[in-house]
């Protein structure tokens, strides 16, 4: 749909790739960023570049700021809120700054948007986190990879909730919020609980954004330390294959207000976070790549696969870009802005 865009976290990895999208099809955008992540200022200095520095509106705001956002969300005909704490280690550290940022944040973006009269269209990243451990499924390993006994195509999003980690909790808390709103409120919402998000503008760290982190670090010689036994599985997403989702909710909005998606790879786009993608990795690169070894993390499942196939059956939606064609792109994107690293 045409209308003013309101994207919160709209400097991040996924937010100025949508926002570039939306750009392109002449939307009118309102970035709502605070600035802090170490890519951000890059990513908002090439949509600057690309489009011109009045192609859209910026405001260096914080979700934690509750006015400042109804101020700025009051034009807005859709929100897609995508500003967040996102990795698990720092929620360890710090869970009352990511309590503030994920949960606080997240409802104060609600009020906002259930205080704006021209009733929009609200979008929620969420997370596959929110599953938890999934404790109560058995997984078995099959020579490279740890996979379900029985899920064949994932976990579906009836799967129950288990807040796993001061980050499941958080973004937890908003993804329940954002379904209520719609419950209790008539907010036109959707949940989009998100799997492994990778692609261009990615600026990964060890913490978070894996795909993207190991591909630099071996593009630029940092060292690479696999925790575990380096046969986790996980769905991958490409993040076009996400925003393609995104735009898919809105069109469909009046059949699909108040429902929550899984939005991955699937059962069909799966790679092991080292024994599979190692080699892969190796290949692109031309030589081996020497890494270290350390004991599981807390909370790392051995398997997540998302199960997408409602999104498929309401929105139409299905990822394009297989895992080896999302990984060369973003190999190849990284070759061509190794400055930028």
């Amino acid at each position: 749909m045409s209308g003013n865009y309101f994207v919160t976290g709209g400097a991040g990895f996924i937010g100025s790739n949508f926002v570039s999208r939306l750009l392109e099809r002449g939307e009118k955008v309102t970035i709502y960023d605070n600035l802090s992540r170490a890519g951000a200022p890059r990513n908002l200095k090439w949509l600057q570049d690309k489009f011109g520095a009045q192609a859209f509106e910026l405001v260096v705001g914080d979700v934690r700021d509750a006015g400042q956002l109804v101020v700025s969300a009051r034009s807005a005909d859709v929100i897609v809120h995508l500003a967040g704490q996102v990795a698990v280690t720092t929620s360890v550290v710090k869970p009352r700054e990511d309590f503030e940022i994920n949960a606080l944040g997240t409802f104060n973006v609600l009020e906002a948007a259930r205080l704006n009269e021209r009733n929009p269209i609200f979008l929620y990243s969420s997370t596959n986190k929110v599953y938890g451990g999934m404790d109560d499924v058995r997984v078995v390993e099959n020579g490279q990879r740890w996979e379900y006994e029985s899920l064949p195509f994932g976990a579906p999003e009836s799967q129950p909730l288990d807040f796993h980690s001061p980050y499941g909790c958080s973004k937890g808390t908003g993804d329940q919020y954002v379904r209520d709103y719609h419950r209790i409120y008539g907010l036109r919402s959707v949940v989009l609980r998100q799997s492994c998000i990778y692609g261009p503008r990615q600026f990964g760290v060890e913490d978070q954004g894996w795909v993207a982190w190991m591909i630099i670090a071996a593009q630029t010689g940092k060292a690479i330390t696999i925790y575990g036994d380096g046969k986790q599985i996980r769905d991958l997403l490409y993040v076009e294959d996400l925003l393609d989702g995104y735009d898919a909710a809105i069109a469909n909005i009046e059949r699909v207000q108040g429902e929550v998606f899984n939005l991955g790879g699937g059962s069909e786009n799966t790679m092991s976070i080292w024994t599979e993608f190692g080699p892969r990795l190796e290949k692109l690169l031309g030589r081996p790549i020497p890494v270290a070894h350390g004991d599981w993390r807390p909370g790392d499942q051995k398997v997540f696969v998302a199960d997408i196939r409602k999104a498929g059956q309401l929105l139409g939606w299905r990822p394009k870009n297989s895992v080896e064609q999302g990984v060369k792109r973003l190999f190849d994107w990284v070759s061509e802005n190794k400055a930028l690293f």
